[in-house]
């Protein structure tokens, strides 16, 4: 019937043309790519589950090997060496690991590459000890140039003075005298301290000021022994001041090496004899601070009497009243002195001439008087023109040995 109406409604003389089939698939585009994605997936997955190639996918390099060239044959002199070394190195049949280890020295930063194996990790302990209890600052400095070498001895940390054939470092290293004049005159010491650390103020003491001014050194500085020697060049005598513990401390420092009320002795004499070690040819010391530690008889007694055996003289530099020093060096018959005042307490040109003016009194009142000074370009401007006229003024400048031994301890 349908197509009997498709006839009668077609045009006359045409034909109908014959009708196209569509083919449908029975999936969408989308759902194919969904299934091509999953075997990928499932693929990689089985290749990574059951591939036995643990470096699958690494990078590659192929090494050609070629056998190795014989050794010439060595002497036997050679090879015996060689078993020796091996033998040395490590145990029969036992193989001996090797490790460098760095050990640093906390107080100084120095480095030590040690190798451990075997008898070498003794070695170690040992360095690691060493390192730990060296106390910090540079190497022990060689004998000065003018140095009696008989009245030095090896100490820990370098040469320290002592006495020999019954001479004292204090009376080898005084300064020159006239001993007859200075017994007839009011005599003045200056002792200018604080030296050894600075070059250029350490230089301009030894050269602007006359040999009669004694210069006393701390411990310190690269070189303190090249500047001391240059001051005994120029007929100063020296003196070395050791640093000790203020009240202040440790806000106020004296030093690393710095003795201390609370330090056995034995470990106050160990800091004791570093410093003794930095430099020779001293005559004395002398207190650098100290406040504190030089008010206690306990923790001084030790010092005093060590520095007494080695022949030296003590100065104290005054700013304690309550200072044991001269009572204990007094009854060890230890040469000894104390500063009347502090030159430039004020660094002012006009305070400065007033206190060498009360240093003129004192000698003249007492018969002898000593005067501290640090190295400032105005102390050293005006005890330079001080001191030219002393002379006038009736008063002799001598070194400070020649007042400690004016001077009645205590």
């Amino acid at each position: 019937m349908a197509e009997t109406a498709d006839e009668l409604s077609t045009p006359l003389g045409q034909k109908k043309a014959p009708r196209k089939r569509s083919i449908r698939l029975p999936f969408t585009g989308l759902q194919a790519v969904a299934v091509l994605l999953g075997l990928f997936l499932v693929t990689f997955v089985g290749f990574i589950l059951f591939n036995d190639n643990p470096l699958g996918g690494e990078p590659v390099a192929r090494i050609a090997i070629r056998p190795a060239q014989p050794e010439p044959e060595k002497p036997a002199k050679a090879v015996a060496s060689d078993a020796t070394e091996a033998k040395s190195a490590s145990a029969p049949g036992a193989a001996v690991e090797h490790k460098t280890v760095t050990i640093i020295d906390g107080s100084s930063g120095a480095h030590h590459d040690v190798v451990i194996g075997g008898e070498a990790e003794d070695r170690v302990a040992k360095e690691d000890k060493v390192a730990k209890t060296e106390p910090p600052g540079p190497a022990a400095p060689a004998i000065m140039t003018g140095i009696d070498p008989r009245l030095l001895e090896k100490g820990r940390y370098g040469m320290i003075p002592m006495v020999a054939d019954g001479i004292k470092p204090f009376t080898a290293y005084a300064g020159e005298v006239d001993s007859a004049k200075a017994a007839r005159m009011p005599t003045v010491s200056i002792v200018v301290s604080g030296l050894g650390v600075g070059a250029a103020k350490t230089t301009d003491a030894i050269m602007k000021l006359p040999p009669a001014v004694t210069l006393a050194f701390t411990p310190y500085g690269s070189d303190p022994g090249k500047l001391a020697e240059r001051a005994r060049a120029q007929r100063h005598e020296i003196l070395l001041q050791i640093p000790m513990e203020p009240f202040d401390y440790p806000d106020n420092d004296p030093g690393p090496q710095t003795l201390l009320t609370g330090l056995a002795a034995e470990q106050n004499l160990d800091r004791f004899s570093w410093d003794l070690s930095r430099f020779q040819g001293y005559v004395g010391i002398a207190n650098f601070m100290g406040g504190r530690f030089v008010v206690s008889d306990a923790v001084m007694q030790p010092i005093v009497r060590e520095a007494a055996k080695r022949g030296l003289g003590y100065l104290d530099d005054g700013s304690s009243p309550q200072s044991t020093a001269g009572a204990l060096a007094g009854g060890l018959s230890m040469p000894f002195a104390k500063a009347d005042l502090s030159i430039d307490a004020v660094p002012t040109a006009a305070e400065i001439d007033r206190a060498l003016a009360r240093l003129e009194e004192t000698a003249k009142e007492r018969g002898t008087a000593i005067g501290i000074a640090s190295a400032l370009p105005i102390s050293i401007e005006r005890l330079g023109i001080w001191i030219k006229s002393l002379e006038a003024h009736g008063i002799m400048l001598v070194p400070v040995t020649t007042n400690m031994l004016k001077s009645k301890p205590g």
